[in-house]
Formats: structure tokens, sequence, C-alpha cells
């Protein structure tokens, strides 16, 4: 079975090629982060969603295979 990675628990691949694609990454970054309970974190990435985490998520699941943890209010 593979390693279970961020959004939602599905496998790295699956989790990258969400990543890779823009609203897909903004709609699962936000819906985890409120199913983290991660209220601000989730309102943080409505508003800075757009470009900004979009690129700190791709390049953090490359690099670390996991999304972007720096706002972790």
């Amino acid at each position: 079975m593979a390693k279970k990675s961020d959004y939602f628990g599905l496998s790295y691949i699956v989790s990258l090629i969400l990543a890779i694609i823009p609203f897909t990454a903004w709609i699962c970054g936000v819906i985890t982060r409120f199913t983290e309970g991660k209220i601000v974190a989730g309102i943080i990435r409505i508003f800075l969603g757009g470009w900004i985490m979009w690129i700190l998520d791709l390049i953090f699941m490359i690099m670390k295979k996991s999304i972007c943890r720096i706002i972790n209010i």
C-alpha cells in the first residue's frame, strides 16, 4: 500500500497531481486546513490561495512530499 500524503490521506502521486492544478490545489488546501481545525490558516488560504500559496504548496509537495505548513495558526 502506498504511503499516505496530504490531501485527504491520498497517495503522494494523487496529491502531487492535485497540487499541480491551481484550482484544485486552492480548494484542497482550504478544505484540508478547515478539517485540521486550523480556521485562521483556512481563511488565509482563501485570500492568499491564488498564486502565493499555490506556488508554495507545489514546491513543498515536490521537495518535502507535504503541502506547505508555514501557516500553522
